[in-house]
């Protein structure tokens, strides 16, 4: 994972250069293979890098066309960049790296904001036009990488995390009361754009949007779930399990897309195992796989290394093996909850934190099995969620389990990552693949406008 920062001035002021750095210095954790500051006219980007894809300097940030007349900052990963390369190829287009940052770039000279319709992917961006001093932001369709925002009369400022939005300065600390009743009420999790904080905002998923110089800005909504039930599988079960084979088959295939080795977070349990089975299947050999066991407390077990280490012997993984002594645990938590953007409840935030540690000695990209019980409702709430009485059933209604989240939404988030304070890339491979890029005519297009000035507290009455 990378870090991205950002200020653009509405004021004909000049960006604040060391709240920018300070921005980017706090994301050290996230890049600590680069570190790049930007700035022309009204707007300054910042950037740290984790080399994963175009491993020189070619692919370093912020990265300016200065034939386009664009800049642009990235994070996350365009799983289809190298087809997507080819076409702008054939479109004219010519490349100097071999980054997907750089396909970014070229996507938006040539489609616009709706280079997102062809993005198979997670990623948070931020491009800037020189020649109009138009700011354009975006997010994956499921927000699995994070954006947050805090915007004025005079300025806009952005950043991968809220305490690097934090370091800048000038940002409302209070609690938002509505986003602390979300968090109560749905498990931890605060809806977008909303977070914790009055003065800090999330750029929701499968949203671009368009900031002009005076500081109005248009959203674009690129994508939203069905929420239906019905498929043209209809209920054979040996129709389902092909097709539920080969979704998998296909985002496990997506997700190892890197100049550098991937590993898998091995658990043993049945999804990481499908991974690895998966990427046999595939031809791959001796791939890395992390297990992490505790110790034994009151007489219950902490380790299941019996079960990963089958899976490992059967696919001749280069398996590793961690075990946490169990006093390590209270001196763990508070760099755990340093790492948080936003609160946790997850009980098992601390062990994922420890694991990553350990695994960015080894890997820098991890595939692991987070989500699978939300995609095939592995949960004990879902019974009784699927026998609720529905007034009416021929009416698809969207349905929130206690995470938060919807059942049949792909469920990689930022909560189910590992830590963020390891410089560690984290792709849930066992949800349902992303669709195939559409051409921008079939897209989902809901614009909404902003003209007037954001209600968010100036910088003069911020803590």
């Amino acid at each position: 994972m990378c870090g991205l920062t950002g200020e653009v001035c509405f004021d004909g002021s000049r960006p604040d250069m060391a709240a920018v750095e300070r921005m980017t210095d706090a994301l050290e954790f996230r890049g600590p293979d680069g570190r790049g500051l930007w700035s022309h006219g009204a707007v300054a980007l910042g950037h740290r890098r984790l080399k994963i894809i175009d491993l020189s300097e070619r692919g370093a940030q912020p990265m300016t066309d200065s034939r386009l007349g664009l800049t642009a900052v990235f994070n996350g990963c365009i799983y289809n960049h190298r087809p997507l390369r080819a076409r702008l190829e054939g479109l004219g287009h010519r490349f100097f790296s071999d980054s997907d940052t750089e396909v970014l770039v070229k996507a938006y000279a040539q489609w616009g904001p709706e280079c997102v319709d062809f993005f198979a992917g997670m990623f948070a961006f931020a491009i800037v036009d020189h020649e109009t001093g138009r700011v354009v932001l975006g997010r994956d369709r499921l927000g699995i990488k994070p954006l947050y925002v805090n915007q004025d009369c005079s300025r806009l400022r952005f950043a991968s995390t809220l305490p690097a939005l934090l370091a800048g300065g000038g940002v409302d600390t209070s609690i938002d009361p509505a986003a602390l009743h979300q968090y109560l009420s749905w498990h931890g999790t605060v809806v977008a754009p909303r977070t914790v904080l009055a003065g800090v905002r999330k750029l929701p998923p499968a949203t671009v949007r368009v900031v002009e110089p005076d500081g109005s800005h248009r959203d674009h909504r690129y994508w939203q779930p069905s929420y239906t039930r019905h498929s043209e599988l209809g209920s054979d079960p040996v129709l389902w399990r092909e097709a539920v084979h080969d979704a998998l088959r296909t985002a496990v295939r997506r997700r190892m897309v890197a100049d550098v080795s991937v590993g898998v977070l091995l658990s043993g349990g049945l999804d990481s195992s499908l991974m690895v089975a998966v990427l046999a299947e595939q031809g791959y050999r001796d791939v890395p796989t992390f297990a992490m066991g505790f110790e034994e407390e009151n007489g219950e077990e902490g380790e299941e290394f019996a079960y990963s280490d089958l899976i490992a012997r059967r696919f001749s993984t280069d398996h590793h093996q961690f075990m946490i002594p169990s006093d390590r645990l209270p001196v763990a938590l508070e760099a755990a909850i340093s790492a948080m953007s936003e609160p946790m409840v997850s009980h098992d935030a601390v062990a994922f934190h420890m694991l990553s540690e350990q695994v960015s000695k080894e890997v820098k990209v991890v595939l692991c099995g987070q989500g699978a019980d939300e995609v095939f409702a592995g949960y004990h709430w879902y019974p009784r969620i699927a026998a609720a009485p529905r007034r009416q059933r021929s009416t698809p209604m969207p349905v929130r389990t206690s995470t938060g989240r919807t059942p049949t939404s792909p469920p990689c988030s930022t909560r189910t990552s590992p830590s963020a304070a390891t410089p560690l890339r984290t792709s849930c491979a066992s949800t349902w693949p992303l669709p195939e890029p559409r051409p921008p005519w079939t897209r989902l297009s809901v614009w909404t406008s902003t003209r007037s000035c954001p209600t968010t507290p100036s910088r003069g009455s911020t803590t």
